[in-house]
């Protein structure tokens, strides 16, 4: 066994060590996972006055953003493709590999996971046909060990989960070899695990985080505004109680006599019985002359809708969401150019994540090429994510910028994908126009028509009533020919 406080030595050290780590990565993340989930249950800020007051009634009430803080980002974080190079197109094996191990859709849930919890993880290994297998990972299940001194190298990971009949099942990742073990239920010892080689000779897992700094673990993206979050349900809730109590206007009557404290139930049920009560047909008439009506005003609610307006836009500065995504100013969405500016901050936001992702990404295809065998890609470290544009612009405007950028010599190939493009549809553009261009040659030798160059300097079709090819002679009428010959005469 490892000595205390040194680093773990067989299998079961390692097993013991991360299981205990990954229990409190576990109760680190779910407080955040809650939150997304509209899951958390506590009223924070509230006075133990309230709770003996109120008791449950207000147990599970939340008026919850952090979904809209995490889907905003989460929403613009769209994978395309990769290049394996800098001077090299979209990679088709890598959206290959991407398209059978459903990354289009797993790898946002990815993003999610990251985002609320601070890190994801992609397990990559080869299935039993030897293709590779990119596997999206939650922090709840997985937890990876970095060599001392460190912040990219992995000295272990491990993966447990348990299954539909109470069995725990851990698999550990090392360099060298991979080991699984098996346990039934909380309590119990794990037994004496079996191991295969790692051919890959690296630990397979590749952590996604989000945005960590150089020397703190990565982050929530829900963790500078949970407090924010937790005042505005409380102050929401006080709005609702006050909605129950005070906003209603509250009637009084003085100068009516009331009960002695020692009557009877038969005097109390008759003074129920004749207790004033207020219909719309019916008028209200009081014995005593000197009884007297009043009347206190209902609470103004409005105050309680000022305050929560300010702290959700306290929320918005912090976390760079604009306003309109929270219905301030009336909820209406700016345009033109105004929302442009309102989005920057998000949209610089999501570039930021991108760069993050991006590398892990990029590393996880790399284990990927390496499970293949193709030792050059797996070495590929220039290798770049393509990733779809997170500003959102109307098509119009997008297009006119685009054909702007072709006047300055920018490739078409890079503005279909500027315009939003996958890899998989430019290659599909490049195929329609080969079939286009050999249509257009099929009908020139079959009808004899003249080509006509278009304006991507292309030969298209000429149809019917269109004007010559530009360099082709016009065609000479009678008088033309005529005044031709006389001009010929003179000169001779």
């Amino acid at each position: 066994m490892a000595s205390i406080g040194g680093r773990p030595e067989t299998p079961l050290d390692w097993i013991v060590y991360l299981e205990g780590k990954l229990n409190a990565q576990r109760s680190a993340g779910q407080k955040y996972v809650d939150y997304y989930d509209s899951e958390n249950k506590n009223l924070q800020f509230a006075q133990q006055k309230f709770s003996e007051i109120f008791g449950g009634m207000f147990t599970g009430w939340r008026d919850n953003f952090c979904a809209l803080i995490v889907d905003s980002i989460s929403e613009r974080l769209r994978v395309q493709g990769f290049r394996m190079g800098p001077d090299e197109p979209a990679d088709k094996d890598a959206t290959e590999i991407w398209q059978r191990n459903f990354l289009d859709a797993d790898s946002n849930s990815a993003h999610i996971d990251a985002l609320v919890q601070g890190s994801s993880y992609v397990t990559v290994w080869g299935d039993s046909d030897d293709e590779p297998q990119m596997v999206p990972e939650n922090a709840q299940d997985v937890v990876v060990q970095y060599e001392p001194g460190s912040r990219r190298r992995l000295a272990a990971a491990m993966k447990q989960y348990s299954d539909d009949w109470g069995s725990e099942h851990v698999t550990l990742w090392t360099p060298k070899r991979v080991f699984t073990t098996t346990r039934l239920g909380d309590g119990m010892k794990w037994e004496t695990p079996s191991d295969v080689k790692n051919p890959l000779g690296v630990v397979p897992v590749v952590p996604l985080n989000n945005r960590s700094r150089l020397r703190m673990a990565p982050f929530s993206e829900l963790a500078a505004i949970l407090r924010v979050q937790d005042a505005i349900n409380k102050v929401s809730a006080d709005a609702i109680v006050a909605s129950e109590f005070a906003a209603f206007p509250q009637r009084v009557i003085s100068g009516v006599e009331s009960l002695p404290d020692d009557a009877t139930d038969e005097e109390v049920a008759a003074a129920r019985a004749d207790a004033v009560r207020a219909y719309i047909d019916r008028i209200l008439t009081l014995d005593n002359p000197e009884a007297k009506w009043g009347q206190f005003q209902a609470a103004d609610l409005s105050n309680y809708v000022t305050l929560i307006d300010m702290l959700v836009q306290h929320m918005a500065s912090q976390s760079r969401v604009p306003f309109h995504y929270f219905l301030l100013n009336g909820g209406q969405a700016p345009s033109g150019e105004s929302i442009t500016a309102a989005e920057a901050g998000l949209v610089a936001k999501a570039h930021e994540r991108m760069l993050h992702f991006g590398e892990s990404w990029e590393e996880s295809m790399r284990l990927a090429f390496l499970v293949k065998g193709d030792t050059s890609k797996a070495k590929a470290y220039n290798a770049e994510t393509i990733w779809a544009d997170p500003e959102y612009r109307s098509k119009a405007a997008l297009a006119d910028s685009l054909l702007k950028m072709k006047e300055l010599g920018v490739p078409i190939k890079q503005l279909q994908e500027e315009y939003g493009y996958t890899p998989t549809q430019i290659l599909r553009f490049q195929a329609m126009r080969e079939e286009e261009m050999k249509e257009t040659k099929r009908l020139e030798e079959k009808y004899g028509l003249a080509p006509v160059v278009g304006l991507d300097g292309k030969p298209v079709s000429q149809g019917a009533g269109q004007p010559p090819a530009r360099g082709e002679a016009k065609p000479k009428s009678a008088t033309d020919k005529v005044a031709s010959v006389e001009r010929q005469k003179r000169a001779a």
